[in-house]
């Protein structure tokens, strides 16, 4: 059996031990593989090359972080590819229809990025509301200039913070943010149950509602057709003058230029998230250069802890495979019909 990797690269492991995600270390899964007679193929191309690797490969490891998109006309040249796995959570990146149309399984490490990506939010809620990164940037410079760094800063206590989605991320999010004595209103489809939001400190409100109240909104929903450039420049417009939106969610749940314009506005006072598109975000995408952005690279949910759960999970899902059992229910995100 191929499998085929594609992983993120690192010109330097040596640098990086703790770092197993990397084309360079590929989840440390070769020796494992190569034991029982099968072939790991590691590669960070995302091109011809990769396809070249995926004609005679019976499995395919992809991230969200370095994706590999994965649509019909892709698997079509992948004549024996049976299983997808994204090594983390999200795979909004592989046509789920098409995949399964065929007799692929797309499977992922679910919950591997929760506690990860819950702390992201939070910090980056703080980078916003405080102001850091400006100020962090007149080190750098050489400059102390306190009120401008303080023109913008407040404090984070009192404010409503608003939370599209409350799954595992969301609702880890919802807890950690108790502690500021914050408002926390959330819009998801599910609504959660009473004794459930008393525990989180969460209100339900309609998506309008919360979008028209809240000083803070935290995208953290799954990329569907109804999420797509969801915060486009109409929705954008409604939220409060000033307000911050932090979106670790996918890159494509706002839409990149009307984002860049409400932050050049002030309409937003800030945007922050580590998720892009397409990524990797080339140089001229248009958030790497905009004011008011606390943006970082897509690694909430690569923390070194989050990577040992997430090589622990590909294991157990190849170990599936290749015993020709079942996989693990709770990995599955779509499967072909028996």
């Amino acid at each position: 059996m191929k499998v085929v990797a594609v992983l993120y690269p690192d010109d330097h492991p040596e640098h990086h031990p703790d770092v197993v995600a990397s084309a360079a270390r590929g989840l440390d899964l070769a020796d494992h593989l190569s034991a029982a007679g099968h072939e790991l193929v590691t590669t960070s191309d995302t091109g011809e090359q990769l396809d070249r690797e995926l004609a005679d490969a019976e499995v395919l490891i992809t991230t969200p972080f370095w994706p590999v998109y994965l649509d019909d006309d892709r698997m079509a040249k992948a004549h024996h590819l049976s299983l997808v796995i994204t090594a983390g959570v999200g795979s909004d990146h592989i046509d789920a229809d098409a995949a399964t149309a065929r007799g692929i399984s797309v499977t992922e490490v679910t919950g591997s990025n929760v506690v990860s990506v819950a702390e992201h939010n939070v910090l980056q809620i703080l980078a916003l509301v405080r102001n850091f990164v400006p100020a962090h940037r007149q080190v750098a410079e050489g400059r102390w200039d306190v009120a401008d760094a303080t023109q913008e800063a407040h404090d984070l206590e009192g404010k409503t913070v608003g939370i599209l989605g409350l799954g595992a991320i969301g609702a880890r999010t919802a807890l950690r943010l108790k502690a500021f004595d914050v408002t926390i209103l959330y819009y998801a489809r599910h609504r959660r149950s009473p004794a459930e939001e008393a525990i989180l400190g969460v209100r339900y409100a309609r998506l309008d509602e919360l979008v028209r109240t809240s000083d803070v909104i935290c995208a953290a929903t799954p990329l569907t057709s109804d999420t797509g450039a969801l915060f486009d420049a109409e929705r954008l417009a409604t939220m409060k003058p000033g307000s911050w939106l932090v979106n670790t969610a996918r890159g494509a749940i706002a839409d990149a230029d009307a984002v860049r314009e409400a932050c050049e506005s002030g309409q937003l006072g800030g945007y922050a998230g580590d998720t892009w598109y397409p990524q990797p975000a080339p140089s001229d995408h248009p958030w790497r250069d905009m004011p008011r952005h606390a943006l970082t690279v897509h690694y909430s949910g690569m923390t070194v802890e989050a990577q040992a759960r997430i090589a622990d999970g590909v294991r157990e899902i190849l170990a599936a495979h290749l015993a020709g059992e079942p996989l693990p229910d709770d990995y599955v995100v779509a499967a072909p019909q028996e």
